[in-house]
């Protein structure tokens, strides 16, 4: 069993959207592009008690909040066929409508016993419902499926907020849409777990916690709560008349019967709770022993990570009880050191039929293969798109793994690469940029302020592919490199959205031709040159220019030029350097800069 494809329309910061799901996947992007929300949706329409919360859906919950007709209209625009994605021609309420639909694929044989008529066929061939005739079906590479519906609308007659879900194809083939129940929902299997709020009550005995869903899977439940209600009406809190509170209740129950009949009311008492079944799942939780001691403290009151390995340890108990369960986990590495992120992964593939994960660790990020990376972006009209990763020439899977963490995994997190062709180059930038912000933070910004990260290309010949590769993801793609030939010139740019290119053969020479004798000796001053250097210079602070010269290109990717630059003022920086910083800024933060310029405006109006 395994999502297959989901569709998304007016959901709040998705307009649309059609994702074609692996059997595992990781979900990657920038921050608040919908990763979230995509398992949210989900949620909607498989969660077993996500649709039982009253309202299912709010007012935040509609693209840009608007749920009534009289808003402005906001047209979506329809699935293009060739994605696998047909467009939604079903009659909406009037007011504006969410529209979630999930196709699940790869049924069991007792899913197909219990949803019956409601199954459909998946082409896996085309990652679309099977449009073939009847009489191939058997030779066609095809898997049973349903497809599950979730309309979440404003009912102004109610004046409230309605949503429920149904099975897709009835919507269109029967006159009364045919619901997709609670008990439907359990045998789908889905568990969604979100980053930080699902330890806060993983052991507590509320609606859909995780110790509620092993419970009700091993039948447990029955009996339990009338006999905890049974023993706590026993319980006469402070009954002992030492500590003086009965007396007051006595005096209490005294001046009542002063005023009022007997069948009234007498005897106040203190006792435990409410002593009903939803006060009790409230205030129940599970109790640990924490350190080496006996003492046991409320297992929400351990540490977050300690908390997320224990969600880890119900998961694997419900897997094993179900044996066939779809995971959704946001953020897998949140409190987690690096081994026991791969841990968390590597349950998750094996004890469920499909896992679902966010993240922005690159150690979750490797464990996943290229064709199950699930890269998405969102448009500023809220059309959210996939890719995925297509290495450029050159570089072979093999090199992508084992060079993964340092050249790839960044940038494939990042929504803005810079390329530069080397490892000083790399370097070099990320330290000019952090000191130009810290001389003068109205004009330059730090690379990391801006979303920017910056990936060594290898090679002035990579450049130009592995800017392709990152612009066909959806980032911004910058480039920086030495002078090149007019033909690779023209390679780079056609492939980014700015190419910083200078006069130089190196950096090195760039910096040591265009900085100032002061800032030269004055590093050479500071820093404990290397043996060999000493040996031949002799005194290596005497020759500055030709000692530093032979430094950097001895440590050429190492730490000497960037050190260099990092002790640099403004004036001591190559223009290039600063205009290339400059440039960034103006592209990546422009309102920054208009909010500047805006405030200069208003000071010398004032002083005018």
């Amino acid at each position: 069993m395994r999502i297959a494809n989901i569709e998304i329309r007016n959901f709040r910061g998705i307009l649309s959207c059609a994702l074609l799901m692996p059997k595992h996947a990781v979900l990657i992007g920038d921050n608040n592009v919908g990763k979230s929300t995509v398992l949210e949706a989900i949620d909607l329409c498989l969660g077993p008690d996500r649709t039982s919360r009253r309202p299912p859906v709010d007012e935040h919950d509609f693209y840009k909040g608007l749920y009534l007709a009289k808003a402005p209209a906001v047209e979506a625009p329809a699935f293009a066929p060739e994605a696998g994605a047909p467009a939604n021609d079903l009659v909406a309420p009037a007011n504006p409508c969410i529209e979630i639909d999930v196709t699940i694929t790869n049924l069991s044989d007792a899913q197909k016993d219990h949803f019956g008529e409601q199954i459909e066929w998946w082409d896996n061939a085309t990652n679309a419902l099977y449009a073939g005739k009847a009489a191939d079906l058997d030779a066609a590479d095809v898997s049973a499926a349903i497809r599950v519906s979730f309309r979440g609308y404003y009912d102004e007659d109610e004046d409230d907020f309605v949503g429920e879900t149904m099975f897709t194809r009835s919507l269109t083939e029967e006159e009364k849409p045919t619901p997709f129940r609670k008990k439907d929902k359990h045998l789908c299997g889905f568990l969604y777990l979100r980053t930080l709020r699902t330890g806060s009550r993983a052991l507590s005995l509320e609606h859909g916690s995780l110790l509620d869903i092993i419970l009700r899977l091993k039948e447990l439940r029955g009996g339990m709560w009338e006999d905890t209600i049974d023993e706590l009406k026993a319980v006469d809190v402070a009954a002992d008349p030492a500590l003086g509170v009965s007396g007051i209740l006595e005096s209490v129950n005294k001046a009542l019967n002063k005023y009022v009949p007997k069948e009234w009311g007498a005897k106040p008492q203190l006792r435990v709770s409410n002593l009903t079944r939803e006060h009790l799942r409230k205030v129940i939780t599970a109790f640990m022993a924490t350190g080496d001691g006996d003492h046991a403290a409320p297992f929400y009151r351990q540490g977050t990570g300690t908390i997320n390995m224990l969600v880890l340890a119900l998961l694997s108990q419900i897997a094993e009880d179900k044996q066939n369960v779809i995971f959704a986990m946001e953020e897998v590495e949140t409190a987690i050191p690096p081994y026991a992120q791969k841990r968390i992964v590597h349950e998750l593939r094996k004890l469920s039929a499909q896992s679902i994960v966010t993240t922005h660790s690159p150690y979750v990020l490797e464990e996943y293969a290229i064709e199950e990376t699930v890269i998405v972006s969102r448009s500023k009209q809220g059309v959210m798109t996939q890719s995925t990763v297509e290495l450029p020439d050159g570089v072979k899977l093999k090199r992508y793994r084992s060079e993964f963490r340092q050249r790839f995994c960044e940038g494939l997190l990042a929504s803005r690469v810079l390329i530069a062709e080397g490892a000083t180059e790399m370097s070099c930038f990320s330290a000019v940029a952090r000191r130009l912000s810290e001389l003068d933070a109205a004009k330059y910004s730090s690379l990391e302020a801006m979303g920017i990260c910056v990936i060594d290309a290898g090679t002035d010949s990579q450049v130009a592919p592995f800017a392709k590769m990152y612009g066909d993801l959806g980032k911004r793609v910058f480039a920086a490199c030495d002078k090149q030939t007019d033909e690779i010139n023209a390679t780079i740019e056609a492939q980014v959205e700015q190419l910083f290119m200078h006069d130089e053969h190196g950096i090195e020479d760039l910096v040591l031709k265009n900085t100032t004798p002061a800032a030269l000796k004055r590093f050479s001053d500071s820093i404990e040159w290397p043996p060999h250097l000493i040996h031949k210079f002799g005194d290596p602070a005497a020759k500055p220019a030709e000692a530093l010269s032979a430094l950097f290109n001895w440590n050429k990717g190492g730490w000497s030029l960037p050190d260099f630059l990092a002790q640099c003022t403004e004036d001591e920086i190559p223009g290039f350097l600063r205009d290339a910083c400059a440039t960034l800024k103006e592209l990546c933060l422009p309102e920054v800069k208009a909010e500047a310029e805006g405030e200069e405006g208003g000071v010398e109006a004032d002083a005018a």
